[in-house]
């Protein structure tokens, strides 16, 4: 049975949303993140990418996010340019991976919170599969950050009860007419996902409400297709 509108956290984005199963990502469910590669860049994008979903959910429900982890590096102020305010956190520092589920299991199923995130760096079937249950027992998405453990082996090699998975990586930023810094551009990819097939797009990177956007070209792209279709008709 398809997810109703209210059940899904769209990206906005139609040529993405279209692409999703639901239109969207469940907010029931439980979605997994990682980089491309070990890089710190990718490691940075893929956080990003979780921080920004984390922000929508948080700005959509007017409540907080669990974050839970084994190691204290993330960097408030990026988060906060990718929409989430440090003051909206709850930060779980654990000692292990498995103390990282057990936290991120109790936050789901209390179901008072926004969004629900973890990191680890392995993370079986059936931690998965517990994890997919307490976000629909608790009606709170999940957002696995799967960490690289060894070079060459992609994290999601591992077998996992997730609604989608994404690759994250850096890409090339346009040429700007002047000197300055423009806005950072990732290689999204959803590696896979329950009932439709993965895909992938380059996007702008989170801006300060964590939403993504198409690249300016595609925009073009998409407005001068849509005005051919208005000339056809």
């Amino acid at each position: 049975m398809r997810v109703g509108q209210t059940d899904v956290l769209p990206f906005d984005i139609d040529p993405l949303d279209a692409r999703l199963t639901d239109g969207g990502l469940t907010l029931t469910g439980l979605h997994e993140v990682t980089s491309t590669t070990p890089t710190l860049t990718d490691d940075a994008a893929a956080t990003l990418f979780a921080v920004g979903v984390a922000a929508r959910a948080a700005a959509r429900s007017g409540r907080r996010v669990l974050w839970a982890l084994t190691r204290s590096d993330l960097y408030a102020p990026g988060l906060e340019q990718a929409g989430l305010n440090p003051a909206t956190l709850l930060f779980a520092e654990v000692r292990e991976d498995k103390d990282v589920l057990a936290v991120m299991e109790d936050g789901l199923r209390h179901g008072g919170l926004a969004a629900v995130v973890g990191e680890v760096k392995r993370a079986d079937m059936v931690a998965t599969r517990r994890l997919q249950l307490a976000a629909m027992t608790g009606n709170t998405p999940a957002l696995l950050s799967r960490r690289w453990r060894r070079q060459g082996v992609c994290p999601l090699t591992e077998l996992s009860a997730a609604m989608t998975r994404w690759r994250i990586a850096s890409a090339p930023s346009p040429r700007l007419p002047a000197p300055g810094v423009g806005r950072a551009r990732w290689m999204v990819e959803l590696a896979r996902q329950r009932g439709g097939p993965g895909f992938t797009m380059e996007l702008e990177a989170c801006d300060d409400t964590g939403r993504l956007a198409l690249p300016a070209a595609s925009r073009d792209r998409a407005t001068a297709a849509v005005g051919a279709t208005a000339r056809a008709a």
